[in-house]
């Protein structure tokens, strides 16, 4: 197997390494450079100055300045946090969701609208007598420096809106995965005390940079985020999509270059507004490269070939199962394209740098997918008692699979496998059920 595939599952299980819940650090260091970002937007940045000054945090000595500051941002962290629990609460049935198309594809157009906004097609705004009542919550002192901070949210929607619904998107799906509600909760936290970053040093005296251009281009790489966003949602979709690699060893390099060459034509600092047809044009372009490279460099990270027999119905698993040479036990992985724990499963364990050379050289694989939810396919995962995903069997050596298959009854249960896996497990949790099975 080449080099990427190895790489590409070290990188991802960097990401999702067992700690708190389940996410590693690099999630919460994603979390709180978005939140950074968002301050450097132009609904947010020019009113940091002017918000430290409201609730009292100017002309104080610095000790009474960090202290309302931090109640400023811990009001922000109470709003935020609060939606990563009630996010994170939902998001099995989220994860149950993505498997519709009439769910999935409104996210799709919604995430689509925000990017379009992002680059300034049109303005996200609150109605103008809801934002001036938010704007009088609150006042000096720590209590309104809280109140302040609590719905300080709402006020800058226009551009925290698309990169909290991101947050939102990857709470769901991780809570879907089995992570919990804490694991939500604090990432939405971290995502404020990011946001709070400028507030602090503000507070301290800091002098920040000035409002210009620049805030704009910071727009800009929120629209493109999310152009990839509605790729990543899309996936689950369509095999055609998800399966989608340039190049088995080098996609990773040549999406990551042409994105690369995408904000370096234009998709970042070029503008579509006041600016000649041909500076457009070359803008759109360039959007669009940054685009479609990031979505290479995504799924040849998420790439792992490993030599299936592939089947969707009772014959054609009967037909892969009768190929499958009964010297070697069998591995039976009852997936689907939109389920998001079968797709970590193969990339992180099965991609796993100590794993795949095992599988490929000792086991005959099956992969039976049930994305469809046909009689046949309903009918098999109830006969080998895997109807919730991920299910991965693995069965001894010399077991008449094919056989069994052709005598099952409508009713009927296959036989117990000798490993059973009913969701996402390690790669040192799988290699040591899998490998005593001959």
């Amino acid at each position: 197997m080449t080099f990427s595939i190895h790489a590409s599952a070290t990188a991802l299980g960097a990401l999702t390494d067992p700690a708190f819940g389940g996410g590693g650090f690099a999630p919460y260091a994603w979390a709180f450079g978005q939140g950074v970002l968002v301050d450097l937007t132009p609904c947010v940045y020019p009113l940091i100055p002017i918000t430290v000054a409201v609730f009292g945090a100017k002309g104080v000595s610095r000790p009474r300045a960090l202290f309302l500051a931090a109640a400023y941002v811990l009001g922000m962290a109470t709003l935020y946090t609060s939606l990563g629990v009630v996010v994170a609460s939902t998001g099995g049935a989220f994860g149950a969701w993505l498997a519709d198309p009439w769910v999935v594809i409104p996210i799709v157009a919604v995430l689509g609208a925000l990017s379009a906004s992002m680059f300034g097609a049109f303005d996200i705004q609150l109605p103008s007598s809801l934002q001036g009542r938010l704007n009088t919550v609150g006042g000096a002192g720590p209590v309104g420096a809280f109140l302040m901070g609590l719905v300080s949210g709402f006020i800058s929607a226009p551009c925290t809106g698309p990169v909290l619904l991101s947050l939102l998107a990857y709470i769901a799906q991780s809570s879907a995965q089995g992570r919990s509600i804490a694991y939500g909760a604090s990432l939405l936290f971290t995502y404020a005390l990011g946001m709070g970053t400028l507030f602090f040093a503000v507070a301290l005296g800091a002098s920040l940079f000035r409002p210009g251009a620049w805030m704009e281009h910071v727009k800009s790489v929120f629209g493109v985020a999310l152009l990839v966003m509605m790729f990543w949602f899309l996936r689950p979709l369509s095999n055609t999509l998800a399966d989608f690699v340039l190049h088995e060893a080098h996609g990773l390099w040549i999406g990551a270059t042409l994105a690369v060459v995408g904000v370096l034509a234009g998709a970042v600092h070029l503008s579509f507004h006041g600016t000649p047809m041909t500076v457009r044009v070359r803008k759109g372009v360039a959007v669009a490269l940054a685009t479609f490279g990031a979505a290479v460099a995504l799924n040849n990270l998420m790439y792992v070939a490993l030599p299936w027999h592939h089947a969707h119905d009772l014959a054609g698993l009967q037909a892969a199962l009768a190929k499958a040479d009964r010297t070697k036990p069998v591995l039976i992985d009852f997936a689907a394209s939109w389920c998001l724990p079968c797709k970590e499963m193969e990339l992180q364990t099965f991609g796993h740098p100590s794993v795949e050379p095992m599988l490929v050289d000792r086991f005959e694989l099956v992969k039976f997918d049930v994305s469809e939810g046909t009689d046949d396919q309903v009918r098999l995962q109830e006969a080998f008692d895997s109807e919730i995903l991920p299910s991965v069997l693995v069965y001894p050596s010399g077991s008449d699979l094919a056989g069994a298959l052709g005598q099952l009854q409508a009713d009927g249960r296959m036989a117990e496998p000798a490993v059973r896996f009913r969701s996402l497990v390690d790669a040192r949790a799988f290699l040591t059920a899998v490998e005593p099975v001959k």
